[in-house]
């Protein structure tokens, strides 16, 4: 797939992902393959998470980092920490991405479910109205966290506002392909 072909791929900058953008492509290509995952869906996520950017060294304000915001722990989990990841290029961390989502490999059905394996990966799967939520974490304090998903301002996060947030991202001439 050429890079003009990918969704986004009018977005990839050599100098942003310090890497050729073919070569990115083509190893978003191999690695959605190997997760049985339609490679837009994973630009898709990668754009979403790098606020556009596609910036392997981009970081948030809570720390999180990278391609899909790898937090401390996913991180430690993958034998890295988020310094080292910060410090590759776009194409090394794809290898982590890879790595990251693996174990959601068959379980991942749609653009939605890509998004929720790096966001909540307990929502894969669930229905539109589930609420996210842990034990540990209620939902007010998620919404509080993620207020952009919180569409319908009620302090609380259900799987159907993550799903329209990740398609309204989408442009029309692509969603197509996303579907």
């Amino acid at each position: 797939m050429k890079v003009a072909e990918i969704t986004f791929g009018q977005k990839l900058k050599a100098d942003v992902l310090k890497c050729d953008t073919q070569a990115f492509v083509d190893k978003v290509v191999e690695i959605s393959q190997c997760l049985y995952i339609n490679p837009h869906w994973l630009m898709v996520v990668m754009e979403l998470e790098t606020a556009g950017t596609f910036d392997p060294a981009i970081t948030n304000k809570l720390g999180y980092t990278g391609l899909i915001q790898f937090g401390d722990a996913a991180a430690a989990d993958l034998s890295i920490t988020t310094a080292q990841l910060r410090k590759m290029n776009a194409l090394d961390q794809l290898d982590y991405v890879y790595k990251y989502l693996k174990p959601y490999g068959r379980k991942m059905q749609k653009l939605s479910d890509v998004y929720l394996a790096v966001f909540f990966p307990r929502a894969i799967g669930k229905h539109d109205g589930w609420v996210l939520q842990t034990t540990r974490l209620n939902p007010e304090r998620i919404a509080k966290w993620n207020p952009g998903f919180d569409v319908d301002k009620n302090k609380q996060i259900q799987v159907w506002e993550i799903k329209q947030k990740v398609l309204a991202r989408v442009p029309k001439n692509q969603l197509k392909y996303v579907a």
